[in-house]
């Protein structure tokens, strides 16, 4: 089934809402098992507010793959191969986060058997607990980062040359995935961390590209004189 233009562009900017409000509640929400020194413990203990957070979590993945494959029938007229280009980094994305996911819940199920075996040797569970966190680590790096800062390039770039939506927002897209993309670098190489005052001012730039684009698109829609 085929969408009006306009109800397309009302569905992308609400899954960019939605995406962006599950993403942050999810960090929130993790923050007993990934954020707390005493998580074998902490997570156990906060296994529902864990759960919610996977569940915040899955809703993102599929806003994600959302907003790509409404967006595709509009980006393929100015440009086929980036648009395919958009919709392949974009389920890339989405695949690291599903990982990091299986990743969180396995380490609240290492929780689980820690607090019900009693007194256990806490060194072979901090192994597998420490191995199962640089997982999360790492696909939250590599998704909500690099592949974001990927595939936001691209639709902003097709945007920029169709003037689907005004140019100032795509020039904002443009500018937040080229610091996205040095801020996955950056973080890669132990300069600085993901969740920290650099990792956020880096960010900031291509969250308000998603918010701005997400309010234009549900109040005015897709530039249909665009050529």
């Amino acid at each position: 089934m085929d969408f009006s233009s306009k109800t397309a562009s009302r569905i992308v900017g609400v899954l960019f809402i939605v995406a962006a409000i599950t993403a942050i509640v999810g960090v929130i929400l993790y923050k007993p098992i990934l954020n707390d020194s005493n998580y074998l413990i902490q997570g156990s203990a906060h296994a529902h507010q864990v759960v919610l957070g996977a569940i915040m979590e899955l809703i993102l993945v599929v806003s994600a793959v959302g907003t790509s494959t409404v967006m595709f029938p509009f980006l393929k007229k100015y440009n086929r191969t980036i648009a395919i280009w958009h919709v392949c980094f974009r389920f890339l994305e989405a695949v690291m986060i599903t990982v990091g996911v299986v990743s969180v819940l396995s380490l609240l199920a290492l929780s689980q058997d820690y607090v019900a075996a009693g007194a256990p040797d806490i060194a072979s569970y901090r192994v597998s607990g420490t191995l199962l966190k640089a997982v999360h680590e790492y696909t939250f790096l590599l998704g909500p980062n690099f592949f974001l800062g990927i595939n936001t390039m691209m639709y902003s770039y097709i945007f920029y040359k169709s003037k689907l939506v005004p140019r100032f927002i795509p020039l904002l897209g443009l500018t937040g995935s080229v610091l996205i993309l040095l801020a996955a670098l950056l973080e890669m190489f132990g300069v600085i961390n993901q969740v920290s005052t650099w990792g956020a001012v880096l960010a900031l730039p291509i969250f308000a590209n998603e918010m701005t684009l997400a309010v234009w698109l549900i109040v005015k829609g897709f530039n249909g004189s665009a050529k």
